[in-house]
């Protein structure tokens, strides 16, 4: 008895501490999410949807920490970080015009199924198909009469060493036009014909002409195309160019550029001038993974992950002149599509 009691001491007291111990660790980690809680910054809604659909607004997709996230979201571009008007609809990427819009989904489920949804001038869902895999990026022709869809359909990422996508371009109707895969594809003079050939990030330039991203996973190279919806064709401008957006003006082009970094996932924004076929690289020195979106003639739009959490990003504008610096546009949002009336 006498030998075991200073057992029994040490024992009570290493209990004694353990409880102590995990006391002190749940308090701390209480504090903690209590202060994460209360430093989510908090943005302003307004219910009004069409007040803010009836002046020049942006429509993006919602990154705010709260029950809007992943939410269709709409803003005046008057006062784009002021209060916006949430909608139901549940959007990984979204795209507007005057006219409609669209919204590329995921529902998770047991088995995540993905879809695209096509929506009216005032963004309600009237119409949706199917699509083959994760969304990754969308657009509309000016008039809405066309919308482009690219989706990973092996990997997740376009920093990934390989992968594969496949981009479909659709009337408002659904009915499909075409998948890039099966148009004629010249690089450099030559057919790209490799197997592991891949495109994405449809722009249009109008109901017939358009530019995006051609890419060969063997040649590890990325163009630059011009193409053409009745052709059923595309052509190669310069190499080394992804996720191209055409400017209001039709005269430039802006995408992302490797600029011959060969790490993966890094990517500079650059405008390509269509006459004298000058590239300008502009003044952004964190890597850009999105397609940007022009705000008028001067400015881009463009998402980047937040910097307390990626689950969150932010709008950022540039000049896209090569000058000045980068600042917020919008809060708490990504995929934004400015719609002027």
């Amino acid at each position: 008895m006498t030998a075991a009691r200073p057992r029994m001491l040490l024992l009570a007291v290493i209990c004694v501490l353990a409880i102590g111990g995990a006391a002190s660790y749940f308090g701390y980690a209480r504090s903690s999410a209590e202060a994460q809680v209360s430093a989510v910054q908090v943005v302003p809604w307004s219910a009004d949807l069409d007040a803010v659909l009836a002046q020049d607004h942006v429509v993006f997709r919602s990154t705010a920490l709260d029950d809007t996230y992943g939410r269709l979201s709409v803003a005046a571009l008057a006062d784009p970080a002021g209060p916006r008007a949430s909608l139901a609809s549940v959007c990984e990427r979204v795209y507007a015009t005057t006219s409609s819009g669209v919204c590329l989904t995921a529902d998770r489920g047991i088995v995540t199924s993905y879809g695209v949804t096509v929506l009216d001038a005032r963004l309600g869902p009237v119409g949706s198909s199917d699509l083959s895999g994760p969304p990754s990026r969308a657009r509309m022709s000016a008039d809405g009469s066309l919308l482009a869809t690219t989706v990973f359909v092996s990997g997740h990422s376009y920093s990934a060493p390989s992968f594969s996508t496949e981009t479909i371009i659709r009337r408002e109707s659904g009915e499909v036009v075409g998948n890039l895969e099966d148009f004629d594809t010249t690089v450099d003079g030559r057919q790209l014909t490799e197997i592991d050939r891949n495109y994405w990030g449809v722009t249009f330039v109008d109901d017939d002409t358009f530019y995006a991203t051609a890419a060969s996973n063997t040649a590890g190279k990325t163009w630059l195309v011009k193409g053409s919806m009745s052709g059923r064709s595309m052509t190669s401008i310069r190499s080394d160019a992804e996720c191209p957006s055409i400017s209001p003006d039709h005269t430039r082009v802006a995408y992302k550029t490797r600029q011959g970094n060969p790490a993966p996932g890094q990517w500079h924004l650059a405008v390509l001038d269509l006459a004298t076929g000058v590239q300008t690289v502009l003044a952004e020195s964190r890597s850009v993974d999105d397609q940007v979106e022009w705000l008028d003639d001067r400015s881009l739009l463009y998402a980047l992950p937040g910097a307390d959490t990626e689950a969150s990003s932010d709008i950022w504008q540039l000049p896209a002149d090569g000058s000045g610096r980068p600042s917020v546009f919008i809060p708490l949002a990504m995929s934004p599509a400015v719609v002027r009336r």
